[in-house]
């Protein structure tokens, strides 16, 4: 029997999906815009304010962008720090995770302890600086991976899920002579997979958005990665423009502006649909239990 939904349950649902519908709205209208704008003549980019459906295609913008030579290479540059540096991150953030969740660990609590003081004080960009100064890594790809190696969150949030897992799985796996590497690898990281694959995807966007470091360590132009060159394509556009007359000769900055935009999430935008259906399970459940 179906059952009967009073005139206040369906008020409530209805105001929640109108609200859910305009918030959702609220997000995704200023995301389309910068789509929109993106692939905007120029014309309708000076004519109009807020776009939302081109009336007229045009590539110029992105013709613009990809006509840089060193363009590739900067993507290359960010491939290969954020699927290396996400490699080092879950490799170090599991190890220690996994050891600060068991209880019998000697000195596990002030070691909790120093990585929770992390997230409210750190050393400071000068300080930090020096260290990776004096350890050689200016001008190192190492410098936009290994200062931050290990985020303290992305470690508590699956600290709190090697917790959640009940011990007597170790207790079994160490009385049929399992060694503590082989429980970790071949029992705890198959169970941990929705968390390995949010914590993967929070280190992936950290990485690609590489930018502070980058500023700070890599003064090479050949080393930058793709944030960086886009930051500099869009300042040489706007350059140009203030000091050409022919409007034509570049795209309009706003448009070049919004094609970086694009580019520059577009990559993290295809790699979320193959991490969605662990990120919800991954995130709660290191976050509330332990």
């Amino acid at each position: 029997m179906k059952k009967k939904v009073s005139i206040g349950e369906r008020s409530f649902n209805i105001f929640n999906n109108t609200f859910l519908i305009l918030l959702a709205l609220i997000c995704i209208v200023p995301f389309l815009n910068i789509i929109a704008t993106s692939f905007a003549s120029t014309q309708e980019v000076v004519e109009k304010k807020f776009i939302l459906f081109p009336t007229t295609f045009s590539l110029d913008a992105y013709r613009y962008i990809l006509s840089t030579p060193t363009i590739f290479k900067a993507l290359g540059v960010s491939i290969g720090v954020t699927g290396v540096g996400t490699i080092v991150s879950m490799c170090v953030t599991s190890l220690m995770a996994y050891g600060l969740s068991r209880r019998y660990l000697f000195g596990r609590g002030f070691v909790n302890f120093m990585v929770v003081f992390s997230m409210l004080f750190s050393g400071g960009m000068i300080p930090t600086f020096l260290v990776v100064r004096s350890l050689g890594l200016v001008n190192s790809y190492w410098a936009m991976i290994l200062p931050v190696t290990v985020n303290a969150m992305n470690m508590i949030i699956m600290r709190n899920f090697f917790q959640a897992l009940p011990d007597s799985l170790e207790e079994s796996a160490k009385m049929d002579g399992c060694t503590d590497f082989g429980v970790f690898f071949k029992i705890m990281l198959p169970l941990a997979l929705p968390s390995i694959a949010t914590i993967s995807l929070f280190y992936a966007v950290t990485y690609w958005n590489t930018y502070m470091t980058a500023i700070l360590y890599i003064n090479d132009s050949a080393k930058w990665p793709i944030q960086i060159l886009l930051r500099q394509i869009v300042i040489v556009s706007s350059g140009m423009q203030a000091e050409s007359s022919a409007v034509d000769i570049v795209p309009p900055a706003q448009t070049i502006k919004m094609a970086v935009i694009v580019i520059a999430t577009v990559p993290m935008l295809i790699a979320y649909p193959f991490v969605q259906k662990y990120f919800v399970k991954g995130a709660l459940v290191g976050s509330v239990k332990g």
